[in-house]
Formats: C-alpha cells, sequence, structure tokens
C-alpha cells in the first residue's frame, strides 16, 4: 500500500521544518494550533524539536513543548534534542528543554554522555540540578 505523497503536504511539511529551523515561534504555532502534529518528524527522524533545539531556538522549542511535542524523542540516529543542544554549547535551549522535561540520560548518545565527552561541565551541573 504505496500512497504517492500529495505534493501540497510535501510543501507544507517542508515549510514547518523550515520554520522550527529558523525560530518562526509565532508561525509555528499557528500551524500546530491549527492541527500540524507536534510529533512531525522528517526523513531522518529529526521532529520539529530537534530542528528547533539544534538551530538554537528556546522560543521555539518551549512553544512546541507547549503543544504536545516530546522533548525526549530520538531520531533514526538515536540523537536526542537535549544531546543536540548540549554539542552546540546551547544553555538557554538546553534550559527550556530540561523544563520541558527533556531527561538528560535519553538518547545515544545521551545529553549527559554528550556532556562529558566535550568537556561542558557546566551543562552537566544543570543536569544534577534537575
Amino acid at each position: 500500500m504505496s500512497e504517492t505523497p500529495d505534493p501540497e503536504v510535501i510543501e507544507l511539511a517542508t515549510k514547518v521544518f523550515d520554520l522550527a529551523r529558523q525560530g518562526e515561534t509565532e508561525a509555528l504555532a499557528a500551524y500546530i494550533d491549527a492541527g500540524v502534529p507536534a510529533g512531525l518528524t522528517n526523513d531522518r527522524g529529526d521532529t520539529l524539536v530537534m530542528l528547533a533545539a539544534y538551530h538554537g531556538h528556546p522560543s521555539a522549542v518551549e512553544a512546541l513543548i507547549a503543544r504536545g511535542a516530546d522533548p525526549d524523542r530520538a531520531n533514526d540516529r538515536g540523537q536526542t534534542p537535549l544531546a543536540g543542544a548540549v554539542f552546540k554549547g546551547d544553555v538557554a535551549v538546553v534550559r527550556a528543554l530540561l523544563a520541558g522535561g527533556a531527561d538528560p540520560a535519553a538518547g545515544t548518545p545521551s545529553a549527559v554522555d554528550t556532556a562529558r565527552m566535550f568537556g561542558k561541565t557546566e551543562l552537566l551541573e544543570l543536569f544534577d540540578g534537575r
């Protein structure tokens, strides 16, 4: 049962993924509020939260989590948004994910493992204070 995806659906999904990458929080939230799934993933398993987190947009991360997105959903490589934010060293995104319930031990490598690997002790301290 292999259906050809509707080009309009693909175009909409591409637009929403771009909004997450660009941190267009209001527009992104409007699409989610209008029915786009908060847990939408691309062909690599990256969620909207993953893209917003990796590109440094804490307000978009917060808006997505507030609308039901899973902060721990790993992509096809086992990477979580929190581990990506740790890799990038983005403290604001790390804080937004932690406030949204992200688990520092989730994923492969986990955010804890990533922080240790790259010597990000200030982020490890955030995890300990959780």
